[in-house]
């Protein structure tokens, strides 16, 4: 992890020039657990007015009056080591100039260490470059910021979640560098604009006390740049490490997710758009972390509660009978051909080629009854669908409750790769289109 030495960065801006001044030192290892530090959290501007690692570590070559110093990049490290110097921090991380992002390794590593190095820091500074009031906003501009849901941009931003999440010590800064919250203090109007919990914003962050369906649901009206980056983004919440494939789109949300369930026995990672009235879909993973939109107030039930509730279902002789039901209610195994998973499950309908099934998940809305979430499953040839809302005219509403082992696909679309074919392949014939591109969506250049 490479800091900025404030005071270093503060002489070379005063004119201070030394030969030997470094103003960017690498730390690892204990070194690192025992340097306080200050990091930064805020909205990249246009590339060129940011200030990049190769600029900064020549910082005492160059002339810093010169034409860097006229970049709104180099104003925020700036303002942030003077902010670190009042504060007695020596050291500062900025991500525009700590990590070489020419390196696609010490990228990869970096982005699966951010929220262990923001959780880490002693203060972070979040920069809303977009307010100019000397208080956070209590209700929304959809005029000023319609682009961003009402509110300052850096509340829209992938990447920021983690950086209101991770630290223990959050100030925010308005665009004349004046502080004007504080994430402790402020933590009620925070959880209006975020729609994370007042206790996860007071008291910090839990994994085992937040479901999973609700850390997504935090994301679920963020953006960034890179479409890779919304699953990426969320890596440290999770506490899950995987390789950055920049190209994979949004293949990389369902990686995520599968690492998630390798990690995590949490069955709120199906219950997306568990408010849904209507439609379907041929995968059971979300394919986009707005799906989860709905999942703020989903909780989850460890195996303990779950097999009390079902027993308000299934008889306790029939639940004695599943001796391993427990056990089995603790894990679900990712195979090459699905989700393979044990649901209590109930036939609700048959209609022609059709069946269908209400599910319980072992997770609940903290907003009604203790009672588990259901979605509904529609099996056609042995291949089961999520389907949105109950199926109408259903037949028996006496058909006892099973508890069953199931496999439920989860790749939906995502094979399906969108081309630009050349020009030669748009003129083959539909036969020639078919042999030589099966799975493949061609589209006109």
């Amino acid at each position: 992890m490479r800091l900025i030495n404030v005071k270093v960065f503060l002489d070379l801006d005063a004119g201070k020039t030394r030969p030997d001044a470094k103003p960017l030192v690498e730390f690892n290892g204990l070194e690192l657990t025992n340097t306080a530090y200050a990091i930064l959290s805020h909205c990249w501007g246009d590339p060129k007015d940011e200030v990049q690692y190769t600029e900064i570590d020549s910082l005492a070559k160059i002339d810093v009056a010169g034409e860097m110093r006229k970049r709104s990049g180099y104003h925020k490290i700036r303002e942030s080591c003077l902010q670190a110097f009042h504060d007695h921090l020596s050291w500062l991380w900025v991500d525009t100039c700590c990590i070489d992002k020419r390196s696609s390794a010490e990228l990869s590593e970096a982005i699966n260490s951010m929220y262990v190095w923001y959780a880490n820091s002693d203060r972070c500074y979040a920069f809303l470059h977009d307010v100019t009031t000397n208080t956070l906003p209590a209700e929304r501009d959809s005029i000023e910021l319609n682009k961003f849901n009402g509110w300052p941009k850096w509340f829209s931003r992938g990447w920021t979640l983690q950086e209101l999440i991770a630290p223990q010590d959050v100030h925010f800064f308005n665009r004349n560098w004046k502080c004007i919250a504080s994430k402790r203090d402020s933590a009620r109007a925070l959880s209006v604009i975020t729609r994370i919990s007042v206790d996860v914003l007071e008291k910090g962050f839990s994994r085992s006390s937040t479901s999973v369906a609700q850390i997504l649901s935090w994301a679920a009206d963020r953006t960034t740049t890179r479409e890779e980056d919304r699953a990426y983004s969320l890596l440290g919440l999770f506490g899950v490490h995987m390789p950055m494939l920049y190209g994979e789109g949004k293949n990389a949300f369902l990686r995520l997710q599968l690492e998630v369930i390798r990690m995590i026995n949490d069955q709120s990672i199906f219950a997306w758009r568990w408010t849904t009235p209507i439609g379907s879909a041929s995968g059971f993973l979300a394919t986009d972390p707005s799906h989860f939109r709905d999942c703020s107030s989903v909780v989850r039930m460890d195996p303990t509660d779950m097999l009390h509730t079902l027993e308000g279902y299934i008889s306790k002789r029939r639940l004695r009978r599943l001796a391993s039901a427990k056990e089995r209610l603790q894990t679900f195994a990712v195979t090459n051909d699905g989700i393979l998973i044990w649901l209590p499950l109930k036939r609700e309908r048959r209609s022609n080629h059709s069946k269908f099934f209400s599910a319980m998940l072992a997770c609940y809305n903290s907003g009604g009854k203790r009672k588990p979430i259901t979605i509904t499953i529609r099996e056609v040839g042995g291949i089961h669908f999520r389907h949105f809302g109950w199926p109408p005219e259903v037949e028996d509403r006496t058909t006892s409750i099973e508890f069953k082992s199931i496999l439920l696909p989860y790749r939906d679309n995502i094979d399906q790769v969108n081309i630009r074919g050349p020009s030669w392949m748009q003129a083959c014939s539909g036969f020639l289109g078919h042999a030589l591109c099966t799975n493949v969506v061609l589209e006109p250049p």
